[in-house]
């Protein structure tokens, strides 16, 4: 079997998928330890007969509706190649709003929190990009953590700590120069929790309770008593819940309150400062 053929194959078999072209790329890249350029360099190139019984094992499993990431064990964000795993939220195109938000605000020497880190990914983003902050990434799954420190590892970023903890549970007062967060914020009964990818990942990571700001709200109330005085407070949140995430920060004392949009133009981060 040639690539062009893997590709057809592939993309017949997956034909209910929207992403079917995609998903196939992917699995091949991995397969064959290669990028899409390659792909497209060398469609004759044939695909061994261990190859071949790979790769129709990867295509049942997306049959079956498990995420490419899963099949796969990795996960592009920003700059990076993460590893996931079930027990953790998959990286997504979106958080990335979250990351370039922080940056803006990012001075020299501060100390950051990511909360819910999960993989790691926005709190390795960070560090990657400015190796004078301490990043600390917080999570209470433990199976988490453990695959946010292989993620620290395979990155060689020393300047992240992981601790274990309910969200700001675990900081001291007044301790940190920015807040960062991708919370659960999916409502319960929403009907997508039943449809794609996210069918395979942790409950806890996604919902949030009734009207998906339970976890929002939690962290702005604790997040007055870590942040520092003129300290940040970023929030990923659904698309339509900007006006809702601004409310509560207002409740709580928060000020200079902004949403800024994601790569799709969709309200996705609502950022606050901490009055001095």
């Amino acid at each position: 079997m040639k690539i062009e053929q893997a590709l057809e194959i592939g993309k017949q078999a997956l034909s209910n998928s929207e992403t079917s072209l995609i998903d196939c790329q992917f699995l091949l890249c991995h397969l064959l330890q290669c990028n899409l350029t390659y792909l497209h360099t060398w469609p004759d190139k044939k695909l061994t007969e261990q190859q071949q019984q790979t790769y129709s094992i990867y295509l049942k499993e997306r049959i079956k509706g498990r995420p490419v990431a899963h099949i796969i064990g990795q996960r592009g964000f920003w700059s990076l190649n993460l590893k996931v795993s079930s027990e953790t939220l998959i990286p997504r195109p979106d958080t990335e709003a979250l990351v370039s938000a922080a940056l803006e605000k990012i001075k020299p020497s501060m100390v950051i929190a990511d909360l819910g880190t999960g993989a790691g990914g926005v709190a390795l983003a960070l560090a990657s990009e400015r190796s004078d902050v301490k990043v600390v990434a917080t999570d209470f799954s433990a199976s988490a953590l453990v695959v946010a420190r292989q993620n620290m590892m395979d990155c060689q970023l020393m300047n992240v700590a992981l601790w274990q903890g309910d969200w700001l549970s675990a900081v001291a007062d007044k301790s940190l120069d920015m807040i960062v967060s991708n919370p659960p914020y999916i409502e319960s009964n929403d009907p997508h929790l039943q449809q794609g990818d996210v069918r395979f990942e942790p409950l806890s990571a996604l919902i949030s309770g009734s009207d998906g700001l339970d976890d929002i709200r939690v962290i702005g109330q604790q997040a007055q008593r870590c942040l520092k005085p003129a300290s940040w407070l970023l929030v990923e949140h659904g698309y339509q819940q900007a006006e809702q995430v601004n409310a509560i920060f207002l409740q709580v004392g928060l000020t200079k309150i902004e949403t800024i949009q994601d790569y799709g133009n969709n309200d996705r981060v609502t950022i606050a400062q901490q009055p001095l």
